[in-house]
């Protein structure tokens, strides 16, 4: 029963954005991935074969991974099915499998199943596909922005080849927006645009790769701008950048994203490179990153990477710490961005650091070897008996604070572990450990 009255003989579906309607029907379209995709390469020769095994595309937004399952599944004339991890459970695998051996039986075809954003599925999820990626009865192509080596459990991701996307380039970006804007079928060719080359390059350089993006932003920049009084179009720098507002870039404080730009900024910080390092800093606030937690992190470098050249390394760091939990955001930037600076053009030294895990090793090698009799603790008339305490000399009843001991266990006794640099404050404290001990 219809409520409203006359029901309409077509349901009418709105127009579907602008990244979907160009999106490639072949490779000869594809823009970027010419490591898989060119002639003679590894993806190309697979579909050109029909011989495409399981895999797990890799890579940013935007560079491909849905438009290359489609392309597969065209030049192939597989079935295609789509399957949201998201939205999705075993009991949909189930159906899905059950569709896919049908579709076998009946008109021996396979089925591509693509599974956008794989690493959303649990273990259980995952082993549902298992069996049936191993027998042939699905060609499974998952989707990730993830490291699939942490997201994909071990069993799954050994029936899949993993090939790995790249960001796109600016010149890729560029080509894209290109055929969209001269498209006349698909894409933007019936309105008249007038839009020059800058634009064009700051929608590039703002995309950070993401063709989608780019396309969705320059289908917005159409859609505000006002037609002359000649219907043209004018797309301007400032259209663009209205266009763009604020995108959000790539970081994910769970996933590898956090992991590569918290290890590229304290590989900065210990290349002794400020700039590279107030790069990172900014990209992690900027997008979200706990302050406290990098705050953590220079605590951490002023000991490892730092030590005892810049004795004060670690109380600025320290510092950092207190100043921000004091102050918070948004001024908070300001003390971080003073300790990486100086943090970052201290003298560098890891020798303390690698002492400890020498003496560590040790440890765990040779085990709790005894103490020196001489530098134990006497507190009771057995031990002293016993030879606890016996012939400890007094640093203090010397001359200089020194005197010629043996501290480490017999079987340690000339281990050398702490060996001072030639930089920073380390080179006066292996001045004053060369100095002569006192004879005994």
């Amino acid at each position: 029963m219809d409520l409203f009255g006359n029901k309409p003989d077509k349901v009418m579906k709105p127009p579907s954005p602008l990244a979907d309607r160009v999106r490639p029907r072949n490779l000869d379209e594809f823009v970027g991935q010419e490591h898989l995709t060119g002639r003679d390469r590894f993806l190309r020769n697979l579909i050109e074969k029909r011989d495409v095994p399981s895999i797990i595309l890799w890579g940013p937004p935007g560079t491909g991974k849905t438009t290359l399952a489609n392309i597969i599944a065209e030049a192939t004339g597989w079935k295609f099915m789509s399957f949201s991890a998201v939205l999705s459970g075993v009991k949909e695998i189930r159906e899905v499998i059950k569709e896919a051996k049908d579709e076998f039986a009946y008109h021996k075809r396979k089925t591509i199943l693509f599974v956008d954003e794989i690493h959303r599925f649990n273990k259980s999820q995952q082993d549902a596909f298992l069996h049936h990626v191993e027998d042939g009865t699905i060609v499974l192509i998952g989707a990730t922005t993830e490291n699939p080596s942490f997201e994909v459990n071990a069993p799954l991701l050994s029936r899949c080849r993993v090939l790995v996307l790249k960001q796109l380039t600016d010149d890729n970006i560029k080509k894209i927006i290109q055929r969209a804007i001269s498209d006349k079928e698909k894409g933007l060719g019936n309105y008249k645009l007038d839009i020059g080359e800058n634009p064009i390059d700051v929608l590039a350089e703002h995309s950070h790769g993401d063709a989608r993006g780019a396309l969705n932003t320059i289908e917005t920049a159409v859609m505000i701008s006002q037609p002359d009084k000649d219907d043209i179009r004018h797309i301007t720098s400032d259209i663009i950048h209205e266009a763009i507002q604020k995108k959000a870039l790539l970081y994910d404080k769970g996933g590898e994203e956090h992991y590569n730009v918290i290890s590229a900024f304290i590989k900065s910080m210990r290349g002794s490179d400020p700039d590279a390092a107030l790069y990172y800093l900014a990209r992690m606030l900027d997008a979200g990153e706990d302050p406290m937690f990098i705050a953590r992190r220079m605590v951490i470098f002023a000991s490892e990477d730092i030590g005892n050249a810049d004795p004060q390394a670690i109380h600025i760091a320290v510092a950092v710490k207190d100043a921000f939990d004091f102050v918070g955001m948004p001024e908070g930037w300001i003390p971080l961005a003073q300790g990486v600076t100086y943090l970052a053009t201290a003298p560098k030294s890891n020798t303390s650091y690698k002492a400890y895990l020498e003496a560590l090793e040790d440890v765990k090698l040779k085990g709790s070897l005894p103490v020196p009799l001489h530098i134990r603790n006497a507190p009771t008339k057995m031990m002293k008996e016993l030879g606890y305490a016996k012939g400890y000399k007094y640093p203090h009843d010397y001359k200089g604070g020194k005197v010629e001991e043996d501290y480490l266990p017999d079987e340690l006794k000339d281990r050398r572990y702490y060996e001072p640099k030639d930089i920073g404050y380390e080179k006066i404290i292996k001045e004053m450990m060369k100095k002569k001990k006192p004879v005994k």
